[in-house]
């Protein structure tokens, strides 16, 4: 059986007392729940003081070089080296903002597998490609690019998180119908590519979740949780979509 899992993705948001602030909420709230695992991707300047907390803390990105003159750019052994326990791979930000194409993900992706680093494969569609009925074979390409040498050996280090660019911070999200939809994609493409050992890889639904629409969203059988972007900054509000997964 598949694990549920909450991940917040903090994204360049919280200043120092912030975090305090959000940690100390955190800590007055009941996270027990043995069936579901709560993950935290902070800012980079955050990860070894929440790793202190016994959370499990992941970075929001890392770079496909094992090491070298890459100013600025954070190494998988490094976050190693501190305890970071994941990151997020090819959410839409860095591909649309730092112009990250299909081939440096799949390279960040070869370099995680062959640390043996646990990772979140973000994928997703434009408003412009569902309306043209291209979603499904764009995100179908994003993945077939990303795991193309991923060994089915080494499943457990992948998530997938589906987040449909239009609906990211919008306040939009997509309707169940059209999630289940390309969640059920997914794991077919799973299946042909990795054989049955796809129906253990989780597979989380991001885009405008918040306390109102979580049961809706979490209703359907196709999704094992989410990835959080606004909704993860309060932590009394994210404490609401925990609430809701194990509802």
């Amino acid at each position: 059986m598949r694990k549920k899992i909450l991940a917040a993705n903090w994204k360049m948001n919280l200043t120092q007392p912030q975090v305090l602030d959000w940690l100390k909420v955190f800590h007055d709230l009941d996270w027990h729940q043995p069936q579901q695992e709560l993950r935290i991707y902070p800012s980079s300047i955050y990860l070894k003081e929440l790793v202190s907390t016994g959370l499990h803390v992941g970075a929001q990105n890392v770079f496909a070089e094992q090491k070298g003159a890459f100013t600025g750019e954070i190494a998988v052994e490094q976050l190693q080296s501190i305890d970071v326990q994941s990151v997020l791979i090819g959410h839409s930000e860095r591909r649309l903002i730092f112009k990250e194409d299909d081939a440096l993900i799949a390279q960040k992706v070869r370099t995680c597998t062959g640390a043996g680093f646990p990772f979140i494969l973000c994928c997703g569609e434009a408003i412009e490609q569902r309306e043209q009925g291209q979603h499904l074979a764009h995100v179908e390409s994003q993945l077939k690019s990303a795991l193309e040498q991923f060994d089915p050996a080494q499943h457990s280090l992948l998530t997938i998180a589906y987040e449909p660019i239009w609906a990211i911070g919008s306040g939009m999200s997509a309707r169940t119908d059209q999630i289940s939809e390309m969640h059920a994609f997914i794991r077919d493409f799973l299946e042909k590519e990795l054989g049955a050992i796809a129906h253990q890889i989780p597979i989380l639904y991001g885009g405008s979740v918040n306390s109102q629409n979580a049961s809706e969203l979490f209703s359907c059988p196709s999704v094992d949780g989410a990835l959080v972007g606004g909704a993860s900054l309060d932590a009394q509000h994210f404490h609401q979509l925990w609430q809701a997964l194990s509802a």
